[in-house]
């Protein structure tokens, strides 16, 4: 049976590769510069996730999707406030000033074309053009309860009993259960996908208790593996990894070829050493990874997997079986995860409308990083990236919470309340450990809230896999060209549910936008938009607005 699915697998990436190929090959032609200049009072959005809180773009704005992911997802596509879009199968350079829109260093065709007149209308048309629902949506669990990663409690010294331990005091302190992620250092090596035996006496038995508390369970995987290990060198010799370009400056001191004559990998230096790259239009390459994953699922009852790094940058140097772009090989990675319906991507390029989960690239524990959620969250949306997951609460840059680092408890709270009706909410540093009870209870409140509109939330998600629509939404979306193209600081879910959390230390007071309508508050007062309102916002306190039929 295994062996079946492995067959009919490598049938699906072996015509994912052929696209891919066809693409560089069509791309060789080089396109000259365009430029398209569009109409006064024009905003525009571009497919970069991690720049979301620079959309839309101001007077100058730049950046070259060519081998460069910017540590998270993008897509070739620059949408308008009046309803024009841009796309391209192949990456491009970009300028944009002063509304002028410069496309430089283009290697594929540009589709250049006014959709209509508002952005919602331009999305829908890249949508249903460029790249259509599935129909498939992640698993269940993701948007209907908190999720969880041992990151931030555990580091790199993820461990049997530390794990139980930190799964049992979800459900001791009042949380209830959902997917418990399993972060980096729990395997042997890079490329040696099984639990450390040092550090995992019975990784069965440990799935089976976090099982049995209602856990599914994820394991973190990269595309990576370690050159000093017997994997690595029978992968050599299968020609699974990049492999070194010959450059003309060292050609001559510098062999293509180790000393059993095989093509020399390409060492590529990431956060976590340096280590050979799969070549992912290599099906060798591919069969092994997933024959890997299986083999976790099969032996140990394995849920899913967060797949890691994959981005652009690590694949710009080494030279491919079937000699794809860079952008390719992090697309190739992304379409691995689509047997895996719980998934966790954050690098990815042209896979929107796909059943993947998109997180936002690590957040430091600050007010600053707090503030990129909501653009950054609804840039996803509009990119076709809807099933997306804004980091972890409090910030999942491990350094900001190690040594002497002061943790800001009012800053966890308002980052789980911003989270909370979001499309997912993930937990990695414990509350109950570094919150006092005012502030823990706070965190609670925000969980509870989660509950009362989870099956709102999970309506959303299914809506957004056949229609395409994105699940949380700008003001601008849905209320185009009334002033509200540049409102960062609060969201809609759907069309009906309007959030709007504090995200200012101290912050005792907000303001908030009523658009158009009978909006009704969580003490039942109705709102009749449009108009600015100015609230209270205690640290318990979330303003909602549910519109009014």
């Amino acid at each position: 049976m295994l062996i079946t699915k492995l067959c009919f697998r490598l049938i699906i990436l072996t015509t994912i590769v052929n696209l891919c190929v066809s693409c560089h090959n069509n791309a060789e032609k080089k396109i000259p510069k365009q430029e398209i200049v569009s109409e006064e009072g024009t905003h525009w959005w571009a497919g970069i996730t991690a720049d979301g809180h620079l959309m839309p773009m101001d007077s100058t704005y730049s950046h070259n999707l060519i081998g460069d992911n910017k540590g998270n997802q993008i897509q070739p596509l620059l949408l308008s406030s009046k309803g024009d879009l841009i796309w391209s199968e192949a990456p491009f350079n970009f300028t944009f000033k002063n509304g002028t829109i410069v496309l430089d260093s283009v290697t594929g065709d540009i589709v250049n074309l006014k959709a209509g007149n508002t952005l919602k209308e331009a999305y829908l048309h890249a949508s249903d053009s460029f790249f259509k629902p599935s129909g498939k949506l992640p698993d269940e669990l993701l948007f209907s309860a908190p999720q969880y990663n041992t990151w931030i409690e555990l580091v790199y010294d993820q461990n049997q009993e530390d794990i139980l331990k930190y799964a049992h005091a979800i459900i001791d302190n009042g949380f209830p259960p959902g997917v418990l992620m399993i972060d980096d250092n729990w395997q042997e090596d890079y490329g040696k996908w099984d639990f450390h035996p040092g550090r995992f006496s019975n990784p069965k038995a440990m799935m089976d208790e976090l099982h049995d508390l209602g856990f599914k369970v994820m394991l973190w995987v990269c595309p990576f593996v370690s050159p000093d290990c017997d994997v690595y060198r029978d992968l050599v010799s299968k020609k699974a990894f990049l492999v070194t370009e010959a450059r003309e400056s060292i050609k001559s001191a510098l062999p293509q070829k180790d000393f059993r004559g095989n093509p020399k990998p390409e060492m590529v230096t990431w956060w976590n050493g340096i280590s050979a790259v799969l070549d992912l239009s290599n099906p060798v390459a591919v069969d092994w990874f997933k024959s890997n994953l299986e083999n976790l699922k099969e032996k140990y009852g394995v849920d899913g997997f967060k797949f890691d790094a994959g981005d652009t940058d690590f694949y710009r140097q080494g030279i491919s079986d079937k000699n794809v772009t860079a952008n390719d090989q992090t697309l190739l990675f992304g379409a691995i995860g689509l047997d895996y319906p719980l998934n966790e991507y954050r690098a990815m390029w042209k896979m929107g409308g796909q059943p993947l989960v998109e997180r936002l690239r690590d957040k430091n524990h600050s007010w600053e990083d707090l503030q990129k959620l909501i653009p950054q969250m609804a840039l996803e949306g509009i990119m076709g990236y809807y099933f997306s997951c804004p980091d972890m609460i409090g910030g999942g840059d491990f350094t900001s919470f190690i040594n002497d680092a002061k943790l800001d408890q009012e800053l966890i709270v308002r980052s789980a309340q911003c989270h909370a009706l979001m499309p997912m909410m993930q937990f990695s540093v414990s509350p109950w450990r570094v919150l006092d009870e005012k502030h823990f209870n706070a965190v609670k409140k925000s969980v509870e809230l989660r509950s009362k509109y989870s099956s709102t939330i999970l309506k959303l998600a299914k809506e957004a896999s056949l229609t395409g629509e994105p699940i949380l939404r700008s003001m601008e979306y849905e209320y185009p060209n009334q002033g509200y193209a540049t409102i960062k600081d609060q969201f809609l879910m759907g069309k009906d549910l309007l959030i709007a959390p504090a995200l200012v230390k101290g912050q005792k007071e907000k303001d908030i936008i009523i658009p158009k309508g009978n909006w009704k508050d969580q003490s039942g007062n109705v709102v009749v938009g449009p108009k600015k309102i100015t609230v209270k916002v205690d640290l318990n306190d979330l303003p909602i607005y549910v519109r009014q039929n």
